[in-house]
C-alpha cells in the first residue's frame, strides 16, 4: 500500500485531493495544513512513499521546506503543488531534487497519474505555463493522436488499429513524445498533456 501526505492550507482542496488518491485504491493518504506538521509527522512516521506540498501553506518559507522535507523524507520523492506555478520556481524546485512541480488545476486522472509516477521514481514537470499552443506545435499531427488516446487510457494495440498503424510505430511515436514532453513515460507523457491542457 502507496503511502502519500498531502500537505495543504486550503481545507477544501487538500480534502478533495485526498478524496481522488483512495478512491483510485492501493493509496493511504495523510493530510495536514500547514509545513510544521509535516515535520512532525515525519519525525513521528518516518518517510512516505510520496509527500505532497503546498508551495505557499503556511511555514513553507518558499523552497527552504521543500529542502527540509527532502532531507526528512529518507530520500523518497517530495514534490510541490501550486495555484500559480511559475517556470523559474519549477526549474528551481526540479534542481532542489523535487519529484515534481504540479499545478492545482490537474484532473483527478492527471493527479493520481502523476501521484503514481512519481511514487515510482518518475519526474512529473508539466510545462508551469500550461502553454498549450506552445506544446502543441513541438508534435506532429501523428504524434497528437498518438497522445490523445494515451490520454484516454488506450493500448499501444487499441491505439495502432485506431490509426491504422503498426504497433511497432506506435512505440516508436512514443519513445519520440517522452522525449519531446520530458517524460519517462507515457503515463507521464498523458499527465503533461492533460496538464497544459491539450485534452
Amino acid at each position: 500500500m502507496m503511502r502519500v501526505l498531502i500537505a495543504d492550507d486550503h481545507d477544501l482542496l487538500r480534502d478533495a485531493l485526498a478524496q481522488f488518491l483512495r478512491q483510485a485504491g492501493g493509496i493511504t493518504v495523510c493530510t495536514e495544513a500547514d509545513f510544521p506538521a509535516v515535520a512532525a509527522r515525519l519525525e513521528h512516521e518516518g518517510p512516505f512513499d510520496l509527500i505532497l506540498l503546498d508551495l505557499a501553506m503556511p511555514g513553507m518559507d518558499g523552497l527552504e521546506g521543500l529542502r527540509m522535507a527532502l532531507a526528512a523524507n529518507g530520500g523518497r520523492p517530495v514534490a510541490l503543488i501550486s495555484g500559480t506555478p511559475r517556470a523559474g520556481l519549477a526549474d528551481a524546485a526540479r534542481t532542489l531534487g523535487s519529484a515534481g512541480f504540479l499545478p492545482k488545476t490537474l484532473s483527478a486522472a492527471a493527479l493520481v497519474a502523476a501521484v503514481r509516477a512519481m511514487a515510482g521514481g518518475a519526474q512529473c514537470h508539466p510545462d508551469p505555463a500550461g502553454d498549450s499552443p506552445g506544446l502543441a506545435r513541438q508534435l506532429t499531427p501523428r504524434e497528437l493522436q498518438v497522445l490523445e488516446g494515451f490520454c484516454q487510457g488506450r493500448s499501444n494495440r487499441e491505439i495502432a488499429a485506431d490509426l491504422t498503424l503498426a504497433e511497432p510505430t506506435v512505440k516508436l511515436h512514443a519513445k519520440t513524445l517522452c522525449r519531446k514532453l520530458g517524460a519517462n513515460n507515457r503515463t507521464q507523457a498523458a499527465m503533461i498533456a492533460r496538464a497544459a491542457g491539450l485534452f
